[in-house]
């Protein structure tokens, strides 16, 4: 293979003669890379002033928020501005492809409305898809599979969020995000590893590797990618709304992608079942949010048929019959991780799509509940796996109930998604998480259109009896938090990040350290995170098991993950009572998150 040449001009090749810094042409699918960059954007994690303001993992997607903003758009407007953006840029964590949650507050009507848009399983589903011989297939053969392919709801949200919420039109939000895709973005570290991690997946697939590989490595830091095969996805859909997508050339690539998967060579994969039906079939949910209190704060979050707002929820009503702000950081820990250990007991053993499943929610959130769940913690040792508690006693439910399965070993989770946060000058709020599961997704870009489709479908558990078994139209149980808080009926912050099911702690620890501990957000969100899923043993960051509050918690019986890694990549706004907002994101994981807001403070 030739030498890389960062001053070498780009010129047509065969696929199968691939070079970084090359045009690569193909029937179906057009990806320039190229040498120099459009300048880069600069990242500030941190950032105060007033008027809107939003904090995103990616420079890009912030900028396209602020374009919309500071041209007279809501934040509803922004969110799906940048969250077009963040496909661009991000697409190995999100996109049109997958699906997501939006909290969104509405200030005039001071209320809190959330919009689902999580991936459905196809009408060809059955509680069966993912066995063979009676026994669940390997998981990662099951991810990069047309099988796992669920029917994408996230342009059916973003349609919802506009006609509903939003003043502007699709052309005016994804303008940004077309350029983006035409004008093109650089190859950063977390790019390139990402990208490194997902060859061997990509390799398979004639899409992604024309995409993002070169020779089939990844390509390096520095290049620049441009998508017009996305252009032309948001193009058309700029144009014609949700038919585009859901309908018409752009559903009809979607399907043969999936019941065909375009390969690399003599590869194979299992081929999903997907028609034309199910994404004409296919609905965004308005839902009511979950709403819990928690020392003066009122917590909105996502229902079901994500987990996350009733884990948190629960989670923090046990943690409030303890004085946290009176105690030492190690001890605090411990209550938190011994609280999110039980959370997860009753969220693995109840919660599943609510169409599908009817779960206790009343008795999940009720403090007697919490109470009875808190007396089962040691304040000084930690407690092994969990058992589900019986929520049916604190609530009137007169059906007989599906009463607490045995606990069993946590399913695998995917730990890739993102999340981002964006307000208005009106106080117009959005949380917004969205993602295509695994980095990468599937594995499998549409033909022509340039994005990733998602492994959704194996977030359900792959054998039961369960809540959260494959079914037809069903949707998967996400862990996906995305949290606005109030306070005195004023908004006080917002909270949310990917991380698969560490989401749910993430969220849960930063708003411990942020209530309870008083930090600041910055410093809520940077410090050390610790993931407790009810399993062995907990998750931890790297260092994290060294430092002296991991050996006091080691003291206390706690037992950490042998591989240590970033936990989450979170984003929160802060309001204060001068009417100024402060914009948080990550300082250093993932490479660093961009904050903005409209007039910076001084």
């Amino acid at each position: 293979m030739a030498k890389f040449s960062p001053t070498a001009a780009p010129r047509a090749l065969p696929v199968s003669r691939m070079r970084r810094g090359a045009t690569v042409l193909l029937t179906t699918l057009t990806l320039s890379i190229v040498i120099g960059a459009p300048t880069a954007l600069a990242k500030t994690p941190l950032a105060t002033g007033t008027g809107g303001a939003v904090a995103t993992i990616s420079a890009a997607a912030s900028q396209s928020a602020m374009t919309i903003l500071n041209g007279g758009g809501n934040a509803i407007d922004a969110a799906v501005a940048a969250a077009a953006t963040l496909g661009v840029t991000d697409p190995f964590s999100c996109g049109i492809g997958g699906g997501g949650f939006m909290v969104i507050y509405l200030a005039k009507q001071q209320r809190v409305v959330t919009i689902d848009s999580r991936e459905m399983a196809p009408a060809a589903f059955t509680p069966a898809v993912f066995l063979q011989d009676g026994k669940p297939i390997d998981f990662d053969s099951a991810v990069a599979s047309g099988a796992a392919v669920g029917v994408p709801g996230t342009v059916r949200g973003w349609h919802e969020a506009l006609s509903r919420y939003g003043s502007r039109s699709f052309r005016q939000v994804l303008a940004p995000a077309i350029r983006t895709a035409r004008q093109g973005f650089t190859v950063n570290e977390t790019f390139n590893r990402l990208t490194t991690e997902n060859e061997i997946k990509f390799r398979q697939f004639a899409g992604a590797s024309a995409l993002y590989l070169s020779g089939g490595k990844a390509l390096p830091v520095g290049t620049v990618i441009r998508n017009p095969g996305m252009a032309r996805a948001y193009s058309e859909i700029a144009a014609r709304g949700t038919a585009a997508f859901y309908g018409g050339p752009m559903a009809q690539a979607i399907v043969d992608a999936v019941q065909r998967p375009p390969m690399v060579g003599g590869a194979t994969v299992r081929a999903g079942q997907m028609r034309l039906a199910d994404l004409a079939n296919y609905e965004a949910r308005i839902r009511q949010p979950v709403h819990s209190t928690y020392r003066g704060y009122d917590l909105y979050g996502m229902a079901e048929p994500s987990s996350g707002g009733m884990a948190v929820a629960e989670a923090l009503n046990i943690l409030e019959g303890y004085d946290l702000k009176a105690m030492a950081r190690p001890q605090v820990e411990h209550l938190y991780v011994e609280a999110s250990r039980l959370a997860f007991a009753d969220r693995n053993a109840y919660l599943g799509d609510p169409e599908y499943v009817e779960a206790p929610v009343a008795g999940l959130l009720d403090k007697a509940y919490a109470a009875q769940r808190r007396a089962l913690i040691d304040v000084n040792q930690a407690a092994t796996r969990a058992s589900a508690g019986d929520p049916y006693l604190f609530q009137d439910d007169q059906s007989v109930p599906l009463r607490p399965a045995a606990a069993r070993p946590p399913r695998q989770e995917s730990a890739h998604t993102t999340h981002f946060t964006v307000s208005d000058k009106d106080g117009n709020i959005v949380s917004y998480t969205f993602t295509i599961e695994s980095w990468g997704g599937s594995g499998i870009v549409v033909p022509g259109y340039g994005f990733l489709l998602n492994n959704e479908m194996t977030d359900f558990d792959f054998s039961g009896p369960h809540p959260n078994v494959p079914e037809a139209g069903k949707r998967p149980r996400s862990s996906m938090a995305p949290t606005i808080a109030l306070k005195n009926g004023k908004p006080a912050f917002t909270i949310g990040s990917p991380g698969g099911a560490t989401i749910i702690t993430t969220v849960l620890q930063t708003i411990v350290n942020h209530v309870d501990l008083g930090m600041p957000m910055n410093e809520a969100i940077d410090a050390p995170r610790i993931s407790e899923r009810n399993g062995a043993a907990s998750s931890v960051e790297p260092g994290f098991a060294a430092s002296a509050q991991g050996q006091a918690l080691a003291r206390m019986g706690h037992r950490w993950d042998a591989e240590a890694e970033e936990i989450g990549a979170a984003n929160a706004l802060v309001f204060h009572a001068d009417g100024s907002v402060t914009a948080v994101s990550e300082s250093r994981r993932h490479g660093g998150g961009a904050a903005l807001v409209q007039r910076t403070g001084h």
